[in-house]
């Protein structure tokens, strides 16, 4: 079974061409900084590898594209749509209606755009799959694998907010969590890895960061909550912030709740600290004197630190911390910054297995370090095959 797997981020879109069950992957690729004049394509499959700097201004136009490259008659890796059986698509918010993987229909589509609201970075971007590919590849089973699916394991100690009691009853307020396929794929293989149930805090570090303490497989606790921006400091999002901010800006201000919204979604987090939001402008600078960088990134690393020091109580002990995603699996320095001060953490860091690059799960700790450091390239799109396989197969 030919499965295209569709993972729309809120400026990137990561897609493969996956054979099932053999996990062969046919072709894949990545579109990043969507909405600028520089965002980069990438293209690859066993013969070819191509890359481009073009711009691509929105999620439609870089699906449109990633299609064409598909079908194209010279690096195409398909003849027809026909050929492709499934599209399985990562929908971010999920809310309380979808704890499980499910084909979409109208009325699954009408459930992710109520919330809207809750992911406006992401759930538009993942509708807005959904419905091109459904135009492109018109005979496939189109499913959607929800981020918040493997967080339901979190317990109601930790879900719940101290608010009344109606609110979660009635209105499903609580913590649902995020980025849980790329979450539940790392623990996975960290837990392979360390042969044993474990205790284990995953650090998923892209334009959005989240941290899941895992307990034996499970997700126990996690940074996000009700909706994907609190927690960790991202590219353009807050994370933590005092509610009395929100209300200062409103009544004192003259902040409309749009604008405020618009601030902590899209003009905050490292864009608003340094007025770049990829991390890699900001590392170059940093590099070169600039002082707001040079804070934001210390920042970035301090509030990692405080959640590792917040989870290493929760889990009442700690075997491994995993970094990942595109930040946390290529940021040497970031990763220094977070492991540098943490030896009551039993976390110490091997400076010269830090700087190595690999596509394979890597050990950057000391010898003596009594908490395995691991990188572990994240495959959320290989997980989403596996569970839309798994789906369409029963």
């Amino acid at each position: 079974m030919k499965i295209v797997i569709i993972n729309s981020g809120s400026s990137s879109i990561k897609y493969q061409l996956i054979d099932m069950p053999d996990v062969e992957v046919i072709c894949s690729g990545m579109i990043d900084r969507i909405g600028l004049e520089t965002s980069n394509l990438t293209y690859v499959t066993n013969n070819v590898k191509l890359e481009e700097i073009l711009p691509i201004p929105t999620h439609k136009i870089g699906l449109e594209k990633i299609a064409q490259l598909l079908m194209d008659k010279t690096v195409g890796v398909i003849n027809s749509t026909d050929e492709i059986e499934a599209a399985g698509h990562r929908v971010v918010h999920g809310g309380s209606a979808f704890s499980n993987t499910v084909v979409i229909n109208t009325e699954v589509k009408d459930k992710i755009k109520q919330l809207f609201d809750l992911a406006p970075l992401h759930n538009p971007a993942n509708l807005e799959g959904i419905n091109v590919a459904e135009e492109i590849f018109e005979n496939a089973q189109q499913v959607a694998v929800f981020d918040t699916a493997f967080h339901q394991t979190i317990p109601v100690v930790a879900h719940k907010y101290a608010l009344p009691n109606y609110l979660l009853t009635e209105n499903k307020i609580r913590v649902y969590g995020f980025h849980g396929t790329s979450h539940k794929y790392v623990s996975e293989k960290a837990i392979a890895h360390l042969d044993k149930n474990s205790n284990i805090i995953t650090i998923h570090l892209g334009n959005g960061c989240s941290m899941t303490a895992i307990k034996d497989g499970k997700s126990i606790d996690h940074t996000l909550g009700f909706g994907p921006m609190n927690g960790l400091i991202m590219g353009t999002r807050s994370g933590d912030v005092d509610q009395s901010v929100i209300f200062y800006l409103v009544n004192s201000l003259g902040y409309s709740l749009e604008a405020v919204n618009t601030m902590l979604q899209k003009q905050s987090g490292m864009l608003g600290l340094t007025g770049y939001s990829d991390l890699r402008d900001i590392e170059a600078n940093a590099e070169n004197g600039n002082v707001d960088c040079q804070l934001a990134l210390a920042m970035n690393a301090y509030r990692i630190k405080k959640y590792i020091g917040s989870y290493s109580a929760v889990l009442n002990g700690l075997d491994a911390i995993v970094f990942t995603a595109g930040i946390g699996e290529n940021s040497s320095y970031i990763r220094k910054l977070v492991c540098t001060d943490m030896d009551y953490f039993g976390i110490k860091l091997d400076e010269f297995k830090n700087e190595i690059r690999s596509k394979e799960i890597r050990e950057i700790n000391t010898p003596d370090s009594k908490t395995k450091i691991l990188v572990i390239p994240t495959n959320e799109e290989i997980e989403i095959a596996n569970q839309v396989f798994e789906l369409l197969t029963k």
